[in-house]
């Protein structure tokens, strides 16, 4: 039997408390255990010796031959002194999200540091010789960082130690002498502090909108509460007044049967009244009848004269009153009251819902204010939008990018006339009264928009008329005096422009020219891609037919400006 057969495989020592896994290898209790407890944050579990992968964590299994084995072992190192038992063994493997030791052979340990002189990194046992080795003093040591191919320059294979601020981007010491000659550049120290105070500012701005809107949760959640609480009362206080209003119903309900009740009553008692007297008389004046029908049968002359007068004077004596009935007489006027109530409190209790509901209605619980919102963007600043995976083709498409701009009074040429909200530029003979300012062009016929563009993506559209303008962007550091091509927008390195006639197009940026012929078009859209460097622009049409396009590294806010001729304008369409 071989050394190593009786060894484990991690820490090269005896087996002690051997254990086993389902792939069948062996290794110290205290050892797998070790291993794979450092492999938890992973998800996944490999065998040390083999590299078989578990999903999940096997249980090991004690090895029933493991007597025999180290009995062996025991057997051939009788003479040798037992070795004391080895220290719980720290395998700080790196994992797969981890950053790897680029000196350890085998399986990496995890990197605690990187070199960004070597370019490498080093785990604790790998990193000695950059603490106690004087020729590694002057080299700068930082946390584990991967891709470190980064930090080299791709061109002349150097570490990257500047920034160039023009064309944005980390560069060598060599890329000075040609790529970025003349360009503006800073070390990386100083473009971190700048971008550090920057990120501050940033986070600062963030904390305060978190705030912001924790304070609004709150506020939120308490108006909640409170229009709960609300909303209970008021059902409770309109369940008790709509009880109160069906016991006043109820009531009138009442007091109507009573009204019709003993209405009903004196009525009938009347007409009782009335009844018994008539059968009273028809009673007395049937026996008079029967005495006059016996008066007129007798034959004594003497009886019936002296009968006679005493019966006929008592007849023509007494006058019987007479009974008048109402033939129309009845309750449909109290029905018709009762309807007519009904209707009326069925029509009040409608409008007075309506007034309620239309009241409450008008108290918007809680609403985005987006106007709030707009206002948060800063008077020179417009809403960005992420820059296109692929150019817009449809004008459909150019409009999911279309940006609100004005132009800026403070940067008129003073002949320069400004209309439509400041939408309109007009080029008039007589000069305007604009305010002093330093940024007003002083003796060229421009103007500059108040939005500063940055990042992602713009669209707008500019309809021109006259004999001549020009459409275009330029850094707010565009010089504002003299006639010179350092003020011209397009002329210099700091501006682009389209000159539109009539009859031809010309591009201009810096001392490069190009004269285009397209077909005419008194509408131009202009589609600023800041991110992927492009300003393009394009006849205005459902294909969207393109003119010119620059391809630049933008370095600072372009502001979209223009040069308008006599008897020209140009006016910003509203998107």
């Amino acid at each position: 039997m071989s050394d190593d057969q009786g060894a484990c495989y991690l820490c090269k020592e005896d087996l002690r408390d051997p254990v086993s896994i389902p792939c069948g290898h062996t290794f110290c209790s205290i050892c797998l255990k070790t291993y794979w407890d450092h492999a938890d944050h992973t998800g996944t579990y490999m065998c040390p010796q083999c590299r078989v992968t578990y999903n999940k964590r096997p249980t090991p299994r004690r090895n029933p031959s493991s007597g025999s084995t180290r009995n062996s072992v025991s057997s051939y190192r009788a003479s040798e002194p037992s070795p004391p038992a080895p220290p719980s063994p720290d395998y700080n493997y790196a994992g797969p999200r981890d950053v790897g030791c680029d000196i350890c052979i085998g399986r990496k340990l995890k990197a605690v540091k990187s070199c960004l002189m070597c370019l490498a990194s080093y785990c604790d046992k790998h990193l000695k010789p950059h603490h106690e080795n004087a020729a590694f003093k002057r080299h700068k040591l930082v946390d584990e960082i991967g891709h470190l191919d980064r930090q080299i320059c791709p061109q002349h294979q150097k570490g990257l130690e500047l920034y160039c601020r023009t064309d944005q981007m980390c560069i060598c010491v060599l890329c000075t002498v040609k790529e970025h000659k003349g360009h503006d550049m800073v070390s990386a120290e100083q473009e971190r502090a700048d971008m550090q105070q920057r990120l501050g500012a940033t986070q600062a701005e963030i904390q305060e909108k978190i705030h912001d809107r924790v304070k609004q949760m709150d506020e939120l959640k308490q108006a909640v509460d409170s229009l709960k609480s609300s909303a209970q009362r008021a059902l409770q206080e309109s369940e008790k007044l709509f009880a109160e209003m069906l016991r006043s119903i109820e009531r009138m309900q009442q007091e109507m049967s009573k009204l019709i009740t003993s209405n009903k009553k004196a009525a009938l008692n009347n007409a009782e009244g009335h009844m018994d007297r008539l059968t009273h008389e028809i009673t007395d004046l049937k026996r008079r009848d029967d005495e006059l029908t016996a008066l007129s049968r007798t034959e004594d002359h003497i009886h019936f004269i002296q009968s006679y007068h005493m019966l006929i004077a008592q007849t023509d004596a007494e006058e019987l009153p007479s009974v008048t009935v109402n033939p129309y007489f009845s309750f449909g006027p109290v029905t018709k009251a009762v309807s007519e109530m009904k209707q009326h409190l069925s029509e009040f209790s409608n409008e007075e819902l309506v007034k309620v509901a239309k009241t409450v209605n008008k108290m918007p619980f809680c609403q985005l204010d987006e106007r709030k919102r707009r206002k948060t963007l800063k008077p020179d600043e417009v809403q960005m939008h992420k820059s296109p995976s692929q150019p817009p083709r449809s004008r459909d498409e150019f409009l999911k990018y279309a940006c609100q701009l004005t132009l800026d009074s403070s940067t008129a040429y003073r002949q320069l006339y400004l209309s439509r909200g400041n939408r309109k530029a007009t080029l008039k003979r007589d000069p305007q009264s604009y305010s002093e300012s330093t940024q007003r062009f002083d003796c060229l016929p421009q103007v500059l928009c108040k939005e500063a563009l940055s990042g992602g993506a713009y669209y707008w559209e500019v309809e021109w008329a006259g004999e001549g303008a020009s459409i275009g962007v330029t850094y707010k550091g565009i010089k504002k005096t003299g006639y010179g091509d350092s003020a011209r927008i397009g002329y210099n390195r700091k501006s682009w422009s389209l000159f539109c006639s009539d009859s031809s197009y010309s591009a201009r940026h810096s001392k490069d020219q190009v004269e285009i012929n397209a077909p005419y078009s008194s509408r131009i859209g202009v589609f600023l891609d800041y991110s992927g460097g492009t300003l393009s622009f394009y006849n205005v049409s459902e294909s969207m037919s393109l003119i010119h396009q620059f391809n630049a590294t933008f370095s600072e806010p372009v502001y979209p400006g223009f040069w308008v001729w006599y008897e020209s304008a140009i006016t910003l369409n509203q998107l």
